[in-house]
């Protein structure tokens, strides 16, 4: 079965842990890393022969419309991470339809193609924010990778489904792909492990997320999805100085990433999100 891999193309003095350490105002004044790191990413995917959607943040994409255009030109799919990586539930209704307004037009305009896909800054599209689901469908977004079905700190809704179905918002529907979980049963209680990508791609051993993957996939006949980011294997990023948890969530493993990411495309089959609903679509209607 085809699943999705995605990379969310940030940098990493971008990222939410070190939101409290690293103003907007001041990441002008940091290295760019995200370029060579991404263009070492699409030389990895071709030579495993793998499409991917990258969702790219529209301050990026500003800076770098060549990364944008190569991209594109090796066959992935361009979609959209927001213009500004703030959590959407943070800015509100307004400043969210001007981000992602913002990110779409930049992207479409180096790419020459519609945008259609979005995912959120840390996935922050949560209870506290559901309202911006019809925000994505009035601004012509036709799928979004956003929701998490798991607890945790930043975000997550626990109990939401967890594969690809229409989300019915008041502006029209709009295909979720959510981040993908696997449901352990420990005694009476279900629990989902997030074996999605990130961070937990770098705590966890790859067979483990390869063993995942394929369950779903085997047992529960469903695509999952997979994400990293350019900053997850650049063990050579220089270092924020923030707090304990920030620095062990970012830094963790970073040395290892690239090799999980490698004995996984080995292990299983990746493509685009958009292929990934193609064939999803195929297969609902062949049986």
């Amino acid at each position: 079965m085809l699943n999705a891999l995605t990379i969310d193309v940030e940098d990493y003095f971008q990222v939410n842990a070190f939101a409290r350490d690293i103003s907007q105002d001041s990441w002008g004044s940091y290295p760019l890393r995200v370029d060579a790191n991404t263009r070492r990413i699409l030389d990895i995917l071709d030579s495993f022969s793998i499409t991917a959607t990258f969702f790219i943040l529209g301050w990026v994409a500003e800076r770098l419309p060549a990364l944008t255009k190569e991209i594109n030109r090796r066959g992935h799919e361009i979609a959209c991470h927001g213009y500004g990586h703030e959590l959407v539930y943070a800015i509100g209704p307004e400043r969210f339809r001007a981000d992602i307004r913002r990110s779409k037009a930049i992207l479409e305009d180096q790419c020459g193609e519609r945008v259609n896909g979005y995912r959120a800054p840390s996935y922050s599209i949560t209870g506290k924010s559901l309202w911006a689901l019809a925000i994505l469908v009035e601004e012509g977004f036709t799928y979004d990778s956003s929701i998490f079905p798991v607890m945790h700190d930043t975000y997550g809704i626990p109990d939401a489904q967890r594969f690809p179905h229409v989300q019915h918002t008041g502006a029209g529907p709009l295909v979720e792909f959510p981040l993908t979980t696997l449901p352990l049963h420990l005694g009476p209680k279900e629990v989902r492990l997030p074996i999605a990508g990130g961070g937990y791609l770098r705590l966890f051993p790859a067979t483990l997320l390869i063993w995942g993957i394929k369950r779903i996939n085997e047992t529960e006949e469903q695509p999952a999805v997979l994400y990293f980011h350019p900053w997850e294997i650049d063990p050579e990023q220089p270092r924020i100085q923030a707090g304990f948890k920030s620095r062990f969530r970012h830094y963790l493993n970073l040395d290892k990433t690239e090799g999980k990411l490698r004995r996984i495309f080995s292990d299983v089959r990746f493509g685009t999100m958009s292929q990934v609903f193609d064939a999803h679509e195929k297969s609902r209607n062949n049986t």
